[in-house]
């Protein structure tokens, strides 16, 4: 794809389901497009939590909510030495979150924004894409409580673009980009919620999601995809 292609929230949701994402260049501000091959993915059925992970979870050490703060999320995650997330992609993701696409799950401890991290709903597919943390383990949290929400809704795929050290302790996966091109159309035929658990519903770890009395839900991010 072009670089000079105008970034608009409904370019995004027609490249995602097509398994592309972009990534903002610092130096330039040009944006470019990626689908790797291979492409990681988290098997949402097989998600690893390290004991120690599962104890903090459990006794609820961070409060944990879900859009509370879209833009400080993707702000702070944006704050690094080196970052793709650029002003222009920090301006059309916060876009995409206004109309219910995006989302971001926020730790927050003492009152504080401890770490978090955000990404893209579209039907049954969740497209990861930043996380941080300024208090140790705020991001693992986050991520577990995601995971345990994506299964309550109904997503069939979290997709995670790439499989670091970090990623593959959680059980991050590669698999060829042919194969996750049908899981992801799979996951774009299934109709999804966000978000239907209570904190402590997540937090119960050993209590199968189909146990588990989900709330009353908004559904969101279950529009067609545009196409202009």
């Amino acid at each position: 794809m072009a670089d000079n292609l105008s970034l608009t929230p409904d370019l995004l949701l027609r490249t995602y389901a097509q398994g592309i994402f972009p990534m903002g260049d610092e130096a330039s501000g040009a944006v470019r497009w990626y689908a790797p091959d291979p492409r990681a993915h988290l098997p949402l059925d097989t998600f690893h939590i390290p004991h120690n992970l599962q104890r903090r979870v459990r006794r609820q050490e961070f409060s944990v909510t879900a859009d509370d703060n879209f833009e400080a999320v993707i702000r702070a995650c944006a704050d690094r030495p080196r970052t793709w997330i650029t002003p222009r992609i920090i301006r059309v993701y916060t876009a995409l979150h206004e109309r219910g696409y995006a989302h971001s799950v926020e730790c927050w401890h003492e009152g504080e924004l401890a770490g978090g991290l955000y990404g893209v709903a579209l039907k049954g597919a969740f497209y990861g894409e930043s996380m941080f943390f300024r208090v140790s383990n705020a991001s693992k949290v986050a991520l577990v409580h995601l995971v345990r929400q994506l299964r309550a809704g109904g997503f069939t795929l979290l997709d995670t673009q790439y499989a670091t050290d970090h990623l593959k302790r959680f059980g991050v996966v590669e698999i060829p980009r042919s194969a996750f091109e049908q899981k992801l159309a799979r996951s774009l035929e299934h109709e999804t919620a966000w978000w239907p658990l209570t904190n402590d519903e997540a937090a119960a770890l050993e209590t199968p999601v189909a146990d588990l009395p989900a709330a009353s839900p908004a559904t969101l991010g279950n529009e067609s995809v545009p196409n202009g």
